[in-house]
C-alpha cells in the first residue's frame, strides 16, 4: 500500500508542478524563475558543461573519525582548474547536517550499513570548487530523513546551487549565460522521482522542453561495483531492488526532449553514447568520495567530462580528464588515463556500432 501511495503522490505532484509551471505559479516563482515568458534566448552558440559522478567529502556519522584531516578543504585542490563551465554538475551522495542519528542502520558501526552526513560547512567547498548543479536523487541524501533533506535544500538554496530529484522538487529551471536550462533527476530510491516510471519521466521532460532551451536529465541507476560495468539494456536488480533499465530510460527521455543525460550510481565508470545527437553518460563513477567508499580497482578512478554542446543541446565533443582516488592521496590526476581508456573500451563493447572517436583524451563524432 505504501508503494502505491508514493506513486500516487508523485503522479499528483508532477501534474501539479507542470500545471503551475505553465501558469507561472508561485511554486516556480520560488525557484527564482518566471516561466510565463517562454521566448528562448539563443545568444550563446556553444555551451560548456562539466560533469562528474559521486561526491561525498566525509561523514561525521557515526564518528568524526570519518572526516578528512584537513576538514575537506583540499578535496578538489588537484582538479579545481578543470571544474569550469556554464554548468558544473555532480551527484551529491549524502546530506548536509551537523547533528542527528540515522534510523537507516540498526547498528551504525556495521561495515555493511552506510549513512552519510556531511557537516554543513562542507557545502561551501562545493560552491568554491565551481559546482552549480547537483543531483539529490540517490540513496544517501535521505539517510537522515526529512530533517537531512530539508537542511540540505536550505543550504543549497542559500548558496544558489541548483538541485532536483526529490519528490518535492522534481526539477529546477534557471538562466545561465543567456540560456534557460531545466534540470531534473531520477532514482529508484525512497522520496526520489522514480527512474522506473518512464512514462511519467517522459511527460515531465517533454513539458520542460517547452519552457527551456536545454534540458539536463540526471539518473541514479544500475547495479554497483566492478561486476556492473556493462550497460546490459535490461532492468538491473541489485540487493533485490530494481535499479532501472538505464538504457531504456536514457533513450526515452531523449525521445521526450532531453538534451543530455548524466548517469551515476554504479560507483564505476560506464560507457557513453550519442543518441539523436544527444550525449549519454551511463555512469561517471566515484569522483570524490572520502571514507567508507570502496576505491578498489575500477571504483578508484573516474572521468571529469568537459562537454561542449551547441545551443540546441547537440553534442559537439568532450575532453576527458582522468582522475583517481586512494585512501592516502585522495583525489588526484591519473597520468595513466584509466578512466578515458575504460570509456573507450566499454563504449566499443556495449555500443559496437557507435560513431564516436576516442583519441588523445578527447571524444569526438566520426565524420
Amino acid at each position: 500500500m505504501k508503494r502505491f501511495l508514493t506513486l500516487g503522490v508523485f503522479t499528483f505532484l508532477t501534474a501539479y508542478l507542470l500545471i503551475n509551471c505553465q501558469n507561472n505559479s508561485k511554486a516556480t516563482a520560488q525557484q527564482n524563475n518566471s516561466v510565463s515568458n517562454v521566448s528562448k534566448n539563443k545568444s550563446k552558440d556553444t555551451i560548456s558543461l562539466v560533469a562528474v559522478g559521486d561526491m561525498m567529502l566525509g561523514s561525521a556519522y557515526p564518528s568524526e573519525k570519518n572526516l578528512p584531516s584537513d576538514d575537506a578543504i583540499n578535496s578538489f585542490k588537484e582538479v579545481e582548474k578543470y571544474l569550469k563551465g556554464d554548468i558544473v554538475f555532480g551527484n551529491l551522495e549524502g546530506c548536509f547536517l551537523n547533528n542527528g542519528k540515522s534510523t537507516k542502520c540498526a547498528n551504525p558501526n556495521s561495515n555493511s550499513c552506510f549513512a552519510f552526513r556531511m557537516p554543513e560547512r562542507y557545502a561551501g567547498i562545493y560552491k568554491k570548487a565551481g559546482f552549480n548543479v547537483l543531483s539529490i536523487a540517490n540513496n544517501h541524501v535521505g539517510d537522515f530523513g526529512n530533517l537531512g533533506r530539508r537542511r540540505t535544500a536550505t543550504i543549497l538554496d542559500s548558496l544558489q546551487i541548483h538541485y532536483a530529484g526529490q519528490l518535492n522538487k522534481p526539477f529546477e529551471i534557471f538562466k545561465q549565460n543567456g540560456l534557460k536550462f531545466a534540470f531534473c533527476a531520477f532514482a529508484p530510491n525512497e522520496n526520489t522521482v522514480s527512474i522506473n516510471r518512464v512514462d511519467s519521466a517522459k511527460i515531465l521532460v517533454n513539458k520542460l522542453k517547452t519552457i527551456a532551451d536545454v534540458v539536463i536529465v540526471s539518473f541514479h541507476g544500475g547495479g554497483e561495483g566492478a561486476n556492473f560495468e556493462r550497460v546490459n539494456r535490461k532492468s538491473e536488480i541489485f540487493y533485490d531492488e530494481n535499479r532501472g533499465n538505464v538504457y531504456a530510460f536514457a533513450h526515452a527521455v531523449i525521445d521526450a526532449g532531453a538534451d543530455i543525460v548524466l548517469g551515476h550510481g554504479p560507483h564505476v565508470t560506464r560507457a557513453v553514447e550519442v543518441y539523436k545527437n544527444k550525449f549519454i553518460a551511463y555512469s561517471l563513477g566515484n569522483f570524490c568520495t572520502y571514507g567508507m567508499f570502496s576505491l578498489k580497482g575500477p571504483n578508484g578512478f573516474a572521468p571529469i567530462l568537459q562537454l561542449k554542446l551547441n545551443s540546441k543541446g547537440d553534442f559537439l565533443f568532450a575532453d576527458v580528464i582522468s582522475v583517481k582516488q586512494d585512501k592516502i592521496n585522495r583525489l588526484t590526476l591519473d597520468d595513466e588515463f584509466n578512466a578515458f581508456k575504460k570509456l573507450k573500451t566499454l563504449t566499443t563493447l556495449d555500443f559496437p556500432d557507435n560513431f564516436l572517436r576516442f583519441e588523445n583524451n578527447k571524444i569526438t563524432v566520426k565524420h
